[in-house]
């Protein structure tokens, strides 16, 4: 099932660029000739680790409240999240000045957890591994008389989120490839559309952990799979299936998925660390992931990366990258 909605436009990226102008930050693009020799390419990361809540979902959080009317804002928010649309949704429900209430799973990230609560949102906890997250979002929000904010399938949060790569082109011209992480599809959905109406060559591959392929499977089945709440490090890839609206739209402008083992997330976290001086989280570096261990080969080509967020607490950046 998909939706029969007409797809986001580079029209739409751009508005919410003007949404978001002196309140999102627009973050740097980072180089390392280190990374290039490695890699054999001229590497572009888009350092989303640098954004407002340390994530890209700022963007595409504050871009929905800011396009609402002012009736459905003044009702307050509602939405579920692992950590990093959760602390977005928060803050941009702050800086609207009305309440927001957050389902979060009961074993997400503790500094997500105290980060969301102190920008001033409600906190509903639930069992990722044995509750319906969808339903009882939406629950909470109609309960509660809050307009919903889905985390990625939404136009709006869309939208929002494809401001990341509409900053990178700005900043670095064309681009042969853009590898971006994937867990809902919110991010890859928003850059697709303005990479391809940029240049149809443009080649868009997006990045899975391999405990969690729901959207690699629904898009060689040209149908939406969901899987079982994966086990994997990279707790905001945790998605058990794509949105109706983001598969729409991946399964029109993404030209690939591939996946990396949770081994090779960690290399890329300890490279970007210990190279280039940035800590991400493990759903950060997934996109880096797959170009360093060969999952997409970029040889020789100019290639644009997001480094999606940085939220991970000392203790467990240590545990992860720390040497055994």
């Amino acid at each position: 099932m998909t939706s029969a909605d007409p797809l986001p436009t580079l029209d739409d990226v751009e508005r919410a660029a003007s949404r978001i102008a002196g309140i999102a930050n627009r973050t740097p693009v980072l180089t390392s000739r280190t990374l290039d020799a490695v890699i054999g390419a001229s590497v572009f990361a888009k350092a989303e680790c640098f954004q407002r809540v340390g994530a890209f979902k700022f963007r595409g959080a504050y871009n929905a409240l800011a396009a609402m009317s002012d009736r459905d804002r003044r009702r307050g928010v509602a939405t579920h999240s692992s950590g990093n649309h959760a602390q977005a949704l928060a803050l941009a429900a702050a800086l609207h000045e009305v309440p927001a209430a957050i389902l979060m799973p009961e074993d997400a990230p503790a500094m997500k957890v105290q980060a969301t609560r102190e920008y001033g949102a409600e906190i509903v906890f639930y069992d990722r591994y044995g509750e319906e997250r969808d339903s009882l979002g939406e629950s909470i929000a109609k309960d509660r008389g809050m307009t919903l904010v889905p985390p990625f399938n939404d136009w709006d949060v869309i939208a929002g989120q494809g401001t990341t790569a509409l900053e990178l082109f700005e900043e670095v011209g064309d681009l042969d490839t853009l590898v971006v992480c994937v867990g809902g599809g919110g991010l890859i959905s928003g850059c697709a559309t303005v990479a391809k109406a940029r240049s149809q060559a443009v080649r868009v591959i997006g990045v899975e952990p391999e405990a969690g392929d729901d959207v690699k499977q629904s898009l060689e089945r040209d149908e939406i799979v969901s899987i079982d709440t994966p086990r994997t490090i990279a707790d905001g890839q945790q998605t058990t299936a794509p949105g109706e609206k983001t598969f729409a739209v991946m399964r029109e402008r993404v030209d690939g998925i591939v996946t990396v083992s949770d081994a090779q997330i960690v290399d890329a976290m300890r490279f970007v660390f210990e190279r280039m001086n940035v800590v991400v989280e493990p759903s950060g570096a997934c996109a880096l992931a797959a170009i360093m261990s060969g999952a997409v080969d970029v040889a020789d080509q100019r290639v644009g990366v997001t480094f999606s967020g940085g939220n991970i607490a000392a203790s467990r950046f240590a545990e992860l990258v720390g040497e055994s």
